[in-house]
């Protein structure tokens, strides 16, 4: 006679091997941040944005170079020089630092702005892609690389969608 644990545990075993039989049958892997950072897209992307903000970036250098001079100028003064005149270095140091930090937050705010932008004109590209691969591999599903513990190699198919979006 089948006590009730036992029969529990039949129907566990029972389901089981059913749904092994409606398991997916061609599963891949795919790194959606991985393709869209590495295609031919992004690095024109990349470019276009160290041209675009070079004048910025110039000037965050310069402002953080002159901070670091004050501040050495106030290291070798200690000591040697007035309250007053060091207090003026401090003011300055306190300036120039201060709007280093502004312009390097702004130039941050702007750049990821724009990143967002090119993702978002990027993600049509890639759906179409990896639609495209579906419907022409017989894929049964696409899993995220970054969400499984442990895929094959011969599983990930990040490098078939940057070559594919390559071509775009």
């Amino acid at each position: 006679m089948l006590r009730p644990t036992m029969f529990r545990s039949l129907i566990l075993i029972a389901g089981l091997v059913f749904s092994f039989n409606a398991m997916a049958e061609k599963v891949v892997a795919l790194s959606v941040q991985q393709a869209l950072l590495t295609s031919k897209a992004a690095d024109a992307f990349r470019e276009k944005l160290k041209s675009e903000f070079s004048s910025e970036q110039k000037q965050l250098i310069d402002l953080e170079a002159q901070a670091k001079k004050i501040q050495d100028d106030i290291k070798k003064g200690q000591g040697t020089q007035s309250k007053e005149v060091q207090d003026q270095q401090r003011v300055q140091f306190q300036k120039a630092y201060g709007e280093y930090q502004r312009l390097g937050q702004e130039l941050q705010q702007k750049q990821r702005l724009r990143e967002d932008e090119f993702l978002k004109e990027m993600r049509p590209k890639l759906d179409t892609v990896i639609r495209g691969l579906i419907e022409t591999e017989g894929y049964d599903m696409v899993v995220s690389k970054q969400a499984t513990i442990f895929a094959k190699p011969e599983l990930d198919i990040t490098a078939k969608v940057v070559e594919l979006l390559n071509k775009q």
